[in-house]
């Protein structure tokens, strides 16, 4: 099997539904002849033509649009917005129609898009190009939000994007994209939505992370193994909705919980987690959580980016403290 970084296995992935369903297209600003702003859905135009690969002006309103329109009429537009930060425009669509079509027309249509976008910081971009407000769309009823942490997630995830029925914003972690690179069988195997993976199992501690940050928490946890501190290690991956039950049952046995995302602090998804448990896991914890985000400030670009995001030490220390208690 090739090793692909999780760019490439975004790219297999668009190929292989391509190949396999003639309804699937592909749109966005450079997507067709330059093969996209990350180079995503390089060679794709010229495999499978201008009309199903289609290069759009710069307006993401109109990228947006088109997908519900399309989606709509039986298609399965896979639409790209270059950066987050550029999102915004599309929250119209995604809100009033994407999301709202299955139970506007009692069933009759539905919104089978997908949009993907670059996700958070630690490339040193300009501004607009290092958002994480992943949980503004999760906060929105009838829409998917899945963020992958490998090149094997990226690509099984996303085939199930496109194969689901309803619309799914589809994140990709900017600063992952090529860090690594992972074994991937192009056999058009989708891996299931709504389903935590473990990534490591662990007595003392669960770690709760998800898309890019996920490496920093693999990489905590095994410092802090070193220590003898035993942390399981889950992956969100979709975000919405999320595996409650997998998340319940890790801080059942652990009795200690630790969630670390990029976005800011004050309103992101970790505090949803932490509500969860706090409603349904409460007689099981041993500690406090503790959250390791960003703060509550715009990006410090480019001289504080990397103090921004959550680090291998910050998350550390926060389960140190966590499994202190007592």
């Amino acid at each position: 099997m090739p090793e692909v970084t999780l760019v490439e296995a975004v790219n297999l992935a668009l190929a292989r539904a391509m190949e396999e369903d003639a309804n699937v297209v592909v749109l966005g600003e450079d997507v067709g002849v330059n093969g996209g702003v990350f180079r995503a859905t390089v060679g794709l135009q010229q495999r499978f033509g201008a009309e199903r690969v289609i290069d759009t002006p710069l307006a993401e309103l109109l990228i947006s649009g088109l997908c519900v329109g399309m989606a709509a009429q039986g298609l399965k537009p896979v639409g790209e917005i270059q950066f987050m930060g550029f999102i915004y425009p599309c929250i119209d669509q995604l809100v009033n129609h994407a999301s709202r079509l299955r139970n506007r027309t009692q069933g009759r249509l539905s919104c089978p898009m997908v949009l993907r976008t670059p996700h958070g910081g630690g490339i040193r971009a300009p501004e607009h190009h290092s958002e994480s407000t992943e949980a503004m769309l999760a906060h929105i009823p009838g829409l998917r939000v899945v963020m992958p942490s490998s090149p094997e997630r990226a690509y099984g995830l996303l085939l199930a994007a496109i194969r689901d029925p309803d619309p799914v914003v589809f994140l990709e972690p900017t600063r992952i994209y090529r860090a690594s690179k992972g074994q991937i069988e192009d056999n058009g195997e989708a891996l299931p939505l709504d389903v935590a993976f473990v990534l490591r199992q662990g007595r003392d501690v669960t770690l709760i992370s998800w898309g890019a940050a996920v490496k920093e928490t693999l990489a905590a946890a095994d410092e802090l193994a070193a220590e003898g501190i035993d942390a399981e290690v889950i992956d969100l991956a979709t975000l919405k909705p999320y595996d409650e039950e997998t998340v319940l049952a890790s801080v059942t046995r652990t009795g200690r919980c630790v969630i670390v995302h990029e976005a800011a602090r004050t309103g992101g998804f970790g505090a949803e987690i932490a509500a969860l448990l706090a409603e349904r896991g409460l007689t099981s914890l041993v500690a406090p959580i503790a959250r390791v985000t960003g703060y509550d400030t715009i990006m410090p670009l480019p001289r504080l980016e990397q103090r921004y995001i959550p680090s291998v030490a910050r998350i550390v220390a926060a389960t140190r403290k966590v499994c202190q208690f007592s």
